[in-house]
């Protein structure tokens, strides 16, 4: 059955902020249901028009964009709370594609009802203005990543981003969390060759700062982290959940 949004898992996490009544009725009433999809789906395609909106419930995912000739350049992961889809619907088309790298369940909302919510319930609507404006932040720190800083201090960032992040969503336990992407994934986000990746986290593995494996990140030093990973705010922002 679908989960009642008065009793999402999400709400009670610190990374979110808190929603009055009348705006938890208002996304009770403006989700229309629950999408689960193994791994590997295809959510929303590059080019494409699609009908729905997603928030994460659980799992996660990859955002990326090609080019013709087949490579790839990952954008940005996909993590429970996030909204999917906002680019198409209000750009008419995505442009990027968005994929299940685990088992997800997504809440659905119709993509015809957004303009509803604009017209109805602004402070919702500023709410996705809002997570619009975090993406933006997001991929101008990647920028920054990927422009200044060095090879491990790229990984450093990339593992606090993460681990921070299962943190504030209460999925980590004693310094791991569930990090299931592939190593040329996180080659790709950080443009880095995938040996050169290898080559990085086994130096901060070797230097117990942090260690990946299996699709789990284990923080071994967080200072020595974060002062590697040039981060000045070591906690992610607050954020609205629609």
């Amino acid at each position: 059955m679908a989960t009642n949004c008065k009793n999402c898992p999400l709400r009670k996490r610190p990374l979110f902020t808190e929603m009055s009544e009348e705006e938890l009725e208002f996304t009770r009433r403006f989700k229309s249901g629950e999408l689960t999809v193994e791994a590997g789906t295809v959510l929303l395609m590059e080019g494409s028009n699609s009908p729905q909106l997603f928030t994460a419930l659980h799992g996660m995912g990859v955002r990326y964009k090609s080019l013709p000739d087949g490579r790839r350049q990952v954008i940005n992961f996909v993590m429970p709370g996030d909204f999917i889809g906002l680019q198409a619907g209000v750009m008419g088309e995505m442009k990027h594609t968005v994929e299940a790298t685990t088992a997800m369940t997504l809440c659905v909302f119709k993509r015809s009802d957004l303009w509803n919510l604009f017209r109805s319930f602004p402070r919702r609507a500023y709410d996705l203005a809002w997570l619009a404006a975090l993406e933006e932040h997001f991929i101008a720190d990647a920028l920054t990543s990927v422009g200044r800083r060095s090879a491990v201090e790229r990984v450093a960032w990339s593992f606090h981003r993460f681990h921070s992040r299962a943190e504030a969503i209460g999925a980590s336990r004693n310094g791991e969390c569930r990090v299931p992407f592939r190593q040329q994934d996180l080659a790709d986000a950080l443009g880095l060759s995938l040996v050169h990746t290898n080559k990085t986290i086994k130096r901060l593995r070797d230097r117990q700062i942090a260690s990946w494996n299996d699709g789990v990140l284990k923080v071994l030093d967080a200072g020595k982290l974060l002062e590697l990973a040039q981060i000045d705010d070591s906690a992610p922002e607050l954020r609205p959940l629609v």
